[in-house]
């Protein structure tokens, strides 16, 4: 995945700026460890061996999945480029081209995320959601050897790899909120790196931007770690529209809220939306979502 992430990106780039480059892999704690995320630092695991290597001269920019970027800002480190975002939607691959309501009751839905598993218990709350790592074909594997009943994978990364065939349903946002961020790209490179800075702007794409700057600041604003079951979706149309989300663990519970707003108020859309959901009570479900994910960190 994240080399056919930064092929993606490499071929934009020396499409609409005439520079070749050259992608240099590198391995992650959280491409090798078999722990669940959660008990090793969350999607930023991902991000930080990148961080580093970029920081240490070994490449010159670094391609990442944007909902695993941090809120905060990295010391050194610029985001010079978001490219147009893919299609952000969640997606179910299940045997036989089941759709969710088509599973037998109790069926095993693997996901290591604990928004989609909200999501999916809120739509059908008999359904066992099992938590699961490796690479997308590991995935996609334990469904079609029956050690699953399905899997929910981000449709823009199936399509990354050229598995959009294996999806049997796509979820709408209404239905299942993406995470912040999700299916779009985030291109950091050297804060001294001006150059490069300026290059980049060849593949950013604006609306992709202010998009993910409202969800990004309503993540940053609720002070929500990995483990929180947080949706956020913005499109830009004419106006700035965000639609945003804190599920409970067990699906039961969830705060809406949406807005809109001018793209040049991307940031503070965020702000409002976060500081309406906090008025709701959103603080009690991200804590409830803490307290369970550390207390399963505990007993594994």
């Amino acid at each position: 995945m994240a080399i056919a992430q930064s092929r993606q990106v490499a071929d934009m780039i020396t499409e609409r700026a005439g520079r070749p480059v050259e992608i240099v892999g590198v391995t992650t704690l959280g491409d090798v460890s078999r722990a669940q995320l959660t008990q090793i630092g969350g999607t930023g695991v991902f991000v930080s061996a990148l961080r580093e290597a970029l920081l240490g001269g070994e490449v010159d920019l670094a391609v990442h999945s944007l909902k695993d970027l941090p809120t905060g800002p990295a010391a050194g480190i610029v985001l010079a480029a978001v490219p147009p975002r893919d299609d952000p939607r969640d997606a179910l691959v299940a045997r036989d081209g089941a759709k969710l309501a088509d599973l037998p009751p109790g069926a095993r839905i693997g996901t290591g995320s604990p928004r989609r598993a909200a999501q999916l218990l809120g739509l059908r709350a008999d359904l066992r959601c099992v938590p699961i790592r490796g690479n997308a074909g590991t995935r996609l594997a334990k469904v079609s050897e029956g050690e699953l009943d399905a899997v929910v994978l981000a449709y823009a990364g199936l399509a990354r790899i050229g598995h959009v065939g294996a999806i049997t349903q796509v979820f709408e946002p209404d239905e299942m909120l993406p995470a912040p961020g999700q299916g779009a790209l985030a291109v950091e490179c050297r804060e001294d790196d001006a150059e490069l800075a300026d290059l980049l702007q060849a593949v950013t794409d604006e609306a992709s931007v202010a998009a993910v700057t409202a969800e990004r600041s309503l993540l940053e604003a609720l002070e929500a770690g990995c483990h929180a079951p947080v949706g956020a979706y913005a499109v830009l149309a004419g106006t700035l529209r965000m639609q945003a989300a804190v599920i409970s663990p067990d699906g039961s519970r969830m705060l809406r809220a949406h807005g809109g707003s001018p793209a040049a108020a991307a940031w503070q859309l965020g702000r409002d939306l976060a500081a309406e959901l906090l008025r709701s009570g959103a603080s009690d479900l991200i804590s409830v979502s803490e307290r369970q994910a550390n207390s399963r960190n505990d007993v594994q």
